[in-house]
Order: C-alpha cells, then structure tokens, then sequence
C-alpha cells in the first residue's frame, strides 16, 4: 500500500501509472473502508487490480508502439546511444594510451640505468646484441663482459659517466682531451691527444684488465713489459745490411671499425666492443668559438689517438698477423724482422743480402694487404760501411748512441756546469733539466757505462742549479 499523495500532482502521476479506480480502491485501503488485499475471498477489488495491471501494459505496449512508429525518436535514441558508446571508448582509449606511455616511461628509466641503448650517430646499431663467445674469452684468460652494466661496474662507475665518455658527439661543448703539438726529429709537428682524467682512467682499466692479458707476436718490441728500443736493435746487432721502415700515420690509419672489430675477435659481445672502441677513439676536431662559446667539431671518422694509453696496445694486437707474416717472409729469406711501434725493420749478412729486393716488394704487399701503407720517404737501406741504426739506437757493432750526438750533449753538459743554464738549450722542451736527465736516461738504457757518466754530471748540475 502506496503513501498519501501530498500534492495533487503526485495524485495525476499515480493515476497515470496505473487507474483512477485503482487509485480510488487504494485510498479506501487505507482509510479502512474496505478490508486489506487477501483478508476476504473473491475480493472484487482483485478484478479492479487486474484491470489495472492490463492497463499499465497495454499503455507501455502503446508507447513501445508510438516509438516503433516516430523514425526520427528511434534515430535520435540510436544516436544518443552510439554518441554515449564512442565517448566511453574515448575514454577507455586515452586512459589505456596514458597508462601505455607511463609503462613506457618507466621502462626506458629502468633501461637506462640497467643497459646503454644510443651513443651516437652510426655506432650504437649493435648496442642490444650483449652475448659473448666465453669459450674465446677464456681462452684468452680475458674477463667476460657483455652489458654495459657490467661494464661500468667493473670500472667502478656509474651508467651516466660510462654512457658520458663513451658517447660520440659531432658536435659537443665538450672534449674528453687535451691536444697540444710536438715537433718532430725529422720535421713538422705531431699532434697528441691526452685523455682527460676520467677517460684515461677508463682507458688504464682497458689496458690493465684486457689489452695487455693478450699475447703478442715476439717480433713487437713497442710498448710491453721487459722490451724497449734496446731490446729492437739487438737482433740486428752486426748486420751487414740494415733495412729500416715507417707505417704512414700509424694510429690515424686504424680505425674505430677495426677496433671494434678487434674486440670482436677477442669473444666480446657486440654492445660491450661498441663501448670498449669507444673509449679508446675519437675524430680529428677543430675548435669552433660562436657566440663566446667553444664548440669541438669533428672532421673526421674515430681512429686510434696518438697520447692515449690504450693506442700502442691496440696497435701491437692489431699487428699480431702483420709481424707473423713479416716474420715468416724474412726467415724465408734468411733476415732478421723486428717492429717497435710503426717502424719495422729487417737485417742480414752474407749470401742472403741479395734478397734485398724481394724484402723491399714483398713487405710492401703484406703492408698494404694489412691495410697500413709505407712512409716511402722514410725507407732506409743501411749498410755496415756507414753508421746503421735502429729506432734511434746504433748497432754496427754493439748498442749504441751517434756519436755525434754524443759529443754534442757532453759539450753542452760541460757549458752548463762552468756558465750555468742561461742560453743553453738541449732538444725541444723548455725545461733544459728535464730535458738533460731524460737524454742522460737514454744513453744509460744503450750504453750503461757511459750513461752512468752522464747521470752523474747532471746530478751535480741539478744541485749546483736547484
């Protein structure tokens, strides 16, 4: 039973709903003139009930009609509901798009702090292939590294520093080096690059914990542990002819491509050999100032840099099958070869200087098959009726300084102690001390008795000029 209605409209709308008679027996109901539904058998007002639930059908069957009928309502509705149904999936849509990007977002976060994925133009396509051969590795005794993660936890830094010094820039404000110019012994100047703090660290680390695990062929005297330019001129001590040779722009002529690819002979993944080639490369720049700012531009590929600690290993493990065939050749022609850095030089005696020829052609081959090119200026064929000499050392008949070099630097030793510094000048640098000690050093790593001599005589200059 149905409330009072409290205002005549809520009356209409009841009868509406169902009848007036309905209504009528309703209010009887509840104003106890006629007894509750069920209280009395064969109620009457049952039929009044009844009639009234036909009617409410029969009205919604009117209006189910009356829709049925009005096109445009049934158009107008249809709309509404595909109207509703597309801003639902628009919605649905940009929340799902929104949550997508988040993911993304944070995925790429996470990536960057676990992995490196760019660094630079036209180096970092093999930054996602992070297997390496450890089969090879360890036959080399080498550690295995494959992730740049694993990179940068060996070297004791973060992924931002390692993907900051590795990354390779055309452009930059900034420079991993310091360049400077050297003169050269046979003229012109040589330009040097220093790695910066920070990446001659990482390069040490290289160095340290790969480069030199690598056997070299025994014919490398450059740069190794218990070798120097002595240990290079022994072999050809005594020679009847000596044959000198330089490469052409040694370490500007070795590529970032070989380099990589030399990790990647090694058993290094293709991420950790982009990372490692890196590190040990960079182009030629110019500075540029714009705007009274300095920029550093590059103007060429990356190639080995003359100053870094890496170079000169990379270089003798990159010459491992250069110094073997070069060996072979010249044991096949009954010479002696020895390379120290980019100068390879051969001696013989006897019968087998008549092989000359063959050594001058056949070494030119293998060079530029090996993919370096001859300095022919630089060529030299040496025999024992004049001064021979290799890698700055004589050895007609035992190890030795020129001679006119020396009685120059004892002339000078000796204007230096009775006149004092003033004037004097001994090779390029500007500090004649240095300069002095460092040529006294060599002399004693060629000749030790005479070296001695001249150790003891800037000693007492550095204390009488201190």
């Amino acid at each position: 039973m149905t409330d009072q209605p409290r205002t005549r409209q809520e009356l209409y709308d009841r009868i509406r709903e169902t009848s007036r008679e309905e209504v009528i027996l309703e209010e009887m109901i509840r104003l106890g003139f006629w007894p509750a539904q069920g209280e009395i058998p064969q109620d009457p007002a049952d039929e009044i009930r009844r009639r009234g639930e036909l009617q409410k059908e029969l009205n919604d069957l009117y209006k189910q009609n009356r829709q049925l009928n009005d096109e445009n309502l049934l158009k107008k509705q249809l709309y509404k509901q595909r109207l509703a149904e597309s801003r639902r999936k628009r919605q649905e849509t940009k929340e799902r798009r929104e949550r997508e990007r988040l993911e993304r977002a944070e995925a790429w976060r996470q990536k960057k702090q676990q992995d490196i994925v760019y660094l630079g133009d036209r180096v970092s396509g093999g930054l996602n292939y992070t297997d390496c051969d450890e089969q090879r590795l360890q036959s080399y005794g080498l550690p295995i590294y494959g992730t740049a993660e694993q990179i940068a936890t060996a070297m004791g830094i973060t992924m931002g520093q390692l993907r900051f010094l590795a990354f390779s820039r055309k452009t930059s404000p900034i420079s991993h080096y310091i360049r400077f110019r050297i003169p050269k012994k046979t003229g012109g100047d040589r330009i040097i690059s220093a790695p910066m703090p920070r990446l001659k660290k990482a390069q040490h680390w290289i160095l340290n914990n790969i480069l030199e695990k690598v056997e070299l062929h025994n014919a490398a005297h450059g740069f190794r542990p218990g070798r120097s330019i002595v240990s290079n001129a022994q072999p050809h001590i005594g020679a009847e002819v000596v044959i000198n040779f330089d490469l052409k722009n040694f370490f500007p002529s070795i590529s970032y491509q070989r380099v990589k690819g030399l990790f990647i002979s090694l058993g290094y993944s293709e991420a950790a050999a982009t990372i490692f080639s890196l590190l040990s490369t960079e182009p030629d720049i110019e500075e540029v100032e714009l705007d009274g700012k300095t920029y550093y531009v590059a103007l060429s590929d990356r190639h080995l840099p003359q100053g870094a600690p890496t170079s000169p290993a990379i270089t003798n493990i990159l010459c491992r099958r250069l110094d073997r065939r070069l060996t072979q050749m010249a044991e096949n022609l009954g010479f002696t070869y020895t390379r120290y850095a980019d100068d390879l030089t051969f001696s013989a005696s006897g019968d087998n200087r008549r092989h000359i020829c063959n050594v001058l052609r056949r070494t030119e081959s293998i060079v530029e098959h090996e993919g370096f090119v001859i300095n022919e200026e630089k060529t030299r064929i040496l025999r024992n009726s004049r001064q021979q000499d290799v890698t700055g050392v004589i050895v007609n008949d035992k190890p030795n300084v020129d001679k006119k070099t020396l009685k120059r630097f004892r002339a000078t030793l000796y204007q230096i102690e009775k006149d004092g510094l003033e004037g004097k000048r001994w090779g390029n640098s500007s500090d004649l001390i240095a300069s002095i000690q460092g040529f006294a050093n060599f002399v004693a790593m060629v000749n030790p008795e005479l070296g001695a001599e001249f150790k003891e005589q800037v000693k007492r200059i550095r204390e009488k000029y201190k």
